[in-house]
């Protein structure tokens, strides 16, 4: 298989509801967590509620790491707040969104935000979750180097001197 990952971080994921301020919408659904390992509960079991906010264990997935993409794992690694990207689908019924991806590639989770209807955060990332990235990218990052094309002179001259002779006629 191609596209086979290298690596997988068994994760579960916890949203948050919000009672909205807003007259368009009753509530505000986003990701607020996600946790290292598989924790022993059911998807959408509740962990707190109160008046206006309540959290759930989402359901579990795995993060899928390619060799191929641990730049951009490095480079999270290496900003201010290493992130992991949360996509939730709609489901239109009740309950109101499956868990469609977790990803520590700014790049993926940014391409999440391309259909639209899916509900993309980024949370913070976990201890262990990103000891274990480290060890990925330390094992498979390849420093690439940047190659600069230089324009060979005679040619570039030869080339300006044609253009600007055309202007004088």
């Amino acid at each position: 298989m191609l596209n086979a990952a290298h690596a997988t971080i068994p994760v579960g994921v916890v949203v948050e509801r919000r009672r909205a301020t807003s007259p368009w919408a009753e509530t505000l659904w986003r990701p607020v967590a996600v946790l290292n390992g598989l924790p022993d509960a059911l998807p959408w079991t509740p962990i707190a509620t109160g008046a206006d906010i309540a959290t759930f264990y989402l359901g579990a997935t795995q993060i899928r790491l390619y060799r191929t993409e641990a730049n951009h794992y490095r480079a999270n690694l290496k900003s201010r707040m290493p992130s992991l990207w949360v996509a939730l689908r709609p489901t239109g019924e009740d309950p109101p969104f499956t868990l469609f991806a977790v990803t520590a590639d700014p790049t993926e989770g940014e391409s999440f935000t391309q259909v639209g209807v899916d509900l993309v955060e980024a949370v913070p990332m976990p201890p262990a979750v990103r000891r274990t990235i480290e060890a990925f990218v330390a094992e498979h990052y390849v420093e690439h180097p940047i190659y600069r094309r230089s324009r060979d002179e005679t040619v570039a001259g030869t080339a300006r001197q044609s253009v600007n002779s055309e202007r004088k006629r």
